[in-house]
C-alpha cells in the first residue's frame, strides 16, 4: 500500500505540476517497429494543462482548450478543428498519462542512482490498444525526462532536452494566420 501512496504521489504531483505550470522543451520522437530502423523526428513543445503548442514535421500545432489548429508552411494553411477527447489523447503523451491512471496497473521504481522514478502503467484490459506506456521523472524537480509508448511491435519514445517548468502569464495556444494564410475552419 505504501509503494502505491507512493507512485500516487509522485505521478499526482507531476500532473498537478502540468496543470499549474508551464512546461517547456525540445524534444525527439523515435518511432521504432521490429522490421525497420527506428525514424527520428525533433520538435518544441509547450504546454499548460490540456493546452499545448508544439512544432514538428514542417507542422506547427496548437490546442487552446477548445479548438485545435494545424498550420502547415508548406501549404500556408491553417485548420482549426475541436478535437476529440481520443485525438487529444494521441496528440499529447502526457496527457494520455493522466487518462491512462484509472485502467492501468501502475509500478513504480527508483532508478538506480536515486535521482529517477520509472513509473510504468500497463492497461488491465489490452484491448485500449497499447502493451505499456513507461513515463521517467527527475526526482529533483519533477520534470518528465521521456515517455515510451509500447503498441504490439511498434515502441515510440519522447524524449525531452532541457525540459524546465516556467511560471509566469500563461501563453496563447493558438496560432494566428497571416492575411493570405487559406483557413480550413472544419469546426462544427
Amino acid at each position: 500500500m505504501c509503494t502505491l501512496l507512493t507512485i500516487l504521489t509522485i505521478l499526482s504531483s507531476f500532473l498537478t505540476n502540468l496543470e499549474t505550470k508551464t512546461l517547456q522543451s525540445d524534444f525527439t520522437i523515435t518511432v521504432a517497429e521490429e522490421v525497420n530502423a527506428p525514424m527520428n523526428y525533433p520538435g518544441e513543445l509547450s504546454m499548460h494543462g490540456p493546452c499545448f503548442k508544439v512544432e514538428m514535421f514542417n507542422i506547427e500545432a496548437a490546442y487552446d482548450g477548445k479548438t485545435m489548429y494545424m498550420y502547415s508552411p508548406e501549404t500556408d494553411e491553417l485548420t482549426l478543428t475541436n478535437p476529440t477527447e481520443q485525438e487529444l489523447l494521441e496528440s499529447n503523451p502526457l496527457l494520455y498519462a493522466k487518462a491512462l491512471v484509472p485502467v492501468c496497473n501502475i509500478v513504480e521504481r527508483t532508478s538506480q542512482d536515486g535521482s529517477q522514478t520509472i513509473v510504468t502503467l500497463t492497461p488491465k484490459d489490452q484491448s485500449i490498444g497499447i502493451n505499456r506506456f513507461v513515463l521517467k521523472i527527475r526526482n529533483s524537480d519533477l520534470m518528465p525526462l521521456s515517455v515510451e509508448i509500447k503498441e504490439g511491435k511498434k515502441t515510440s519514445t519522447l524524449k525531452m532536452k532541457e525540459p524546465k517548468f516556467v511560471q509566469g502569464p500563461k501563453e496563447a495556444y493558438v496560432i494566428t494566420p497571416e492575411k493570405d494564410t487559406y483557413v480550413n475552419d472544419m469546426r462544427l
